[in-house]
């Protein structure tokens, strides 16, 4: 049984791989902040020194979404500190998966389908693209290493005043319009998936370093919205506040399908269905009032 270990165990990420993956497959550990900071090399260090793994999957970064109230112009030493320090410790796990994000290819260059081979033309302007950046800088030469690119998951778990899917759930279900800055097509992939392509990695020698992790069908957010509101069977309207599309966010993923094959992604309408139909189970922790105020 393969030992692994979840980083940033508090995280959306982490609570869907350490809810999904096989229990009775692998040994299984997750961590969080307060169970192991990994901003402190000497902890992190004697945690290592005490506990080998098979895999490390580091899913932990400084918060910097909208709704971040941490400092924001610590997010490049954070991730890159905790990213390192977990280096420092290679010899104690097999294999180290980093979540990487498309924000490594520069939001300032974005084009539809970016391959892996446009990774390294721009150097992203901002901190948390350059933080990945880096990282995959180093995964790259780093034999115990993988980047798996993710460009937008949705699923339980996720941060609902902000994620788009997952807000928009949330407003149809409690009659409130879906409300859209400004329309684009985005890659999102249904977390269900994401945890079978990471266990493809978990138990597999892959031939490449780095990944773009995406279903390769990018939708707007206008059609999501629309979808959304056909699940849940209300007709809440949706608000657009600009008009026009901002740069397509997708990838190319045929080097990961080449790779993993035979890949079936769920259907976009069964995900958003079972999506809506968790939120619903939950609607009593929902409040109501965070929705009112876009962030």
């Amino acid at each position: 049984m393969k030992s692994i270990l979840i980083t940033g165990g508090n995280g959306f990420i982490a609570k869907n791989l350490f809810e999904k993956l096989d229990a009775g497959k692998y040994d299984i550990q997750s961590v969080n902040r307060s169970q192991l900071n990994l901003l402190h090399d000497q902890d992190v260090g004697l945690f290592f020194k005490n506990n080998q793994y098979d895999v490390v999957i580091h899913t932990a970064t400084h918060k910097s979404t909208r709704n971040a109230t941490e400092n924001l112009d610590m997010v490049l030493e954070n991730n890159l500190r905790m990213f390192f320090n977990l280096e420092q410790c290679r010899e104690s796990y097999g294999k180290l998966i980093s979540i990487g994000s498309g924000a490594e290819y520069d939001g300032e260059h974005y084009f539809p389908m970016m391959q892996e081979k446009y990774f390294g033309c721009h150097v992203p302007k901002d901190s948390y693209g350059f933080s990945k950046y880096i990282m995959s800088k180093i995964v790259e030469k780093d034999a115990k290493m993988i980047d798996l690119r993710i460009f937008g998951l949705f699923g339980p778990y996720e941060d609902w005043e902000i994620r788009f899917i997952s807000n928009a759930c949330c407003k149809a279900m409690y009659g409130l319009p879906i409300t859209i800055n400004q329309n684009v097509r985005f890659d999102y992939m249904y977390v269900n998936d994401f945890v079978k392509i990471v266990e493809w990695f978990i138990d597999n020698s892959p031939s490449q370093k780095c990944y773009n992790v995406t279903t390769g069908i990018p939708l707007d957010l206008l059609t999501l919205a629309g979808k959304v509101i056909g699940v849940s069977g209300n007709n809440p309207g949706i608000v657009v506040a600009r008009e026009g599309m901002k740069p397509e966010y997708s990838g190319d993923n045929s080097q990961l399908m080449k790779e993993i094959g035979g890949f079936a992604f769920t259907d976009i309408d069964v995900a958003i269905r079972e999506l809506y139909s968790w939120y619903a189970n939950r609607k009593g922790s929902i409040d109501r009032s965070k929705l009112l105020v876009d962030k």
